[in-house]
This record gives structure tokens, sequence and C-alpha cells, in this order.
């Protein structure tokens, strides 16, 4: 069954913003700008979001929402830590390697977001680093890591995934599984799993 019309334009906004913002940065994207992307008039636009400050909250909010999901399943099956942490970083590395715009933009405009959007983003990016540091103060409680500060672990492992999104090219070397392994060996280390 096709999606009603109103459901592709929204994807066709979404897209716009999200290139724009990439492209450009926030401030210096306006609504007009977003609506010659989609072949619509300014006003038009305003059929199908309320705002720009919408627009970035629902990037970023969806944003986060995947990763959160992906970090759940990637980790659910195993109470091996060392196991958990690798599929936590595979999953991590791998999302902003295959989703560089969003988490670009997620990164870079968190600054733009005002409120109610910027709270709830928030809390959700702090769930998401909660989970790593969680994921490492369980290995080190239960002597698979040694490092002083799971908290410092956490933020050294996620900066390392979101980086990539800045770098990563599909259509270059190092291939994304290069990427995804180099990332989590690097992790074990930072953890000094199994020493």
């Amino acid at each position: 069954m096709a999606m009603p019309a109103h459901h592709d334009r929204r994807a066709q906004i979404w897209a716009a913003a999200l290139e724009l913002f990439a492209a450009r940065g926030y401030e210096a994207t306006s609504m007009a700008d977003i609506a010659a992307a989609v072949g619509i008039r300014g006003p038009s636009l305003y059929k199908h979001v309320a705002s720009k400050q919408e627009l970035l909250a629902a990037i970023i909010a969806h944003t986060m929402d995947d990763l959160l999901a992906a970090h759940h399943a990637a980790v659910a099956g195993t109470a091996d830590h060392t196991e958990q942490l690798r599929r936590a970083v595979d999953s991590h590395v791998r999302y902003h390697a295959r989703h560089r715009r969003e988490a670009f933009v997620g990164n870079r405009e968190l600054r733009s977001l005002v409120e109610p959007h910027r709270s709830p983003i928030l809390a959700r990016r702090a769930e998401y680093a909660g989970a790593f540091e969680n994921l490492v103060a369980a290995g080190i409680e239960a002597g698979a890591f040694e490092v002083r500060s799971a908290r410092l672990a956490a933020y050294s492992i996620l900066d390392l995934g979101m980086g990539v999104a800045v770098w990563f090219r599909e259509d270059s070397e190092p291939t994304e599984n290069d990427v995804a392994w180099h990332h989590t060996e690097i992790a074990l280390r930072i953890v000094q799993a199994g020493r």
C-alpha cells in the first residue's frame, strides 16, 4: 500500500532539511531554502512542518532513538562484558558510518536546539552515554575491564565512533568492516579488556 502524499512530502522536507543542515548549518539554512529544495513555495512548507526548529529536533530525536535501539539490540543475548562492549562499539561505529549526515547534524547542531526541544534530546544523549558507562562499569566490577574511570572510558569510546561520521566514505578505503573492527579493538584497549 502506498503512503499518502503528505507523508511523501514530509519525508522530502526532512531529507532536504538534513542535507542543508549538514552542508550549510542550521543557522544558515532558511525555511525558504528547504522549500526550494523540495520544489514548493515557502508558505506551503508550513502545511507540513511547524518550524525549522521542529525539523531539527525531529532529526536529532530520530537519530538518538535509532542509536538507543541499535545499542540495546546489540548487547542483548550475551552476559559476557567483553562481548557486550564489542557489540556495542560495532553498532555505534556502523551507525555513524551509515548515517553520517544525521550523526554530523546531531552533534554539530545540538547547540541550535532551544526549549522545549533541548531538554528531551539532552536526556536521550545522556541515556545513550550512560548505557556505555554502565556497560564499562559492570565490566570493571566483574574484573573483565581494568580502567580507572568508566565515564571517561565511555566518552572516549563514544568519541571514536562519532568521528567516523566526519571522515568515513563508502567509496574509499578503509571499508566499514575495517573501521568497525579497528575501533572495537581500540575500545577494548581503552578498558584494558583481558588484562
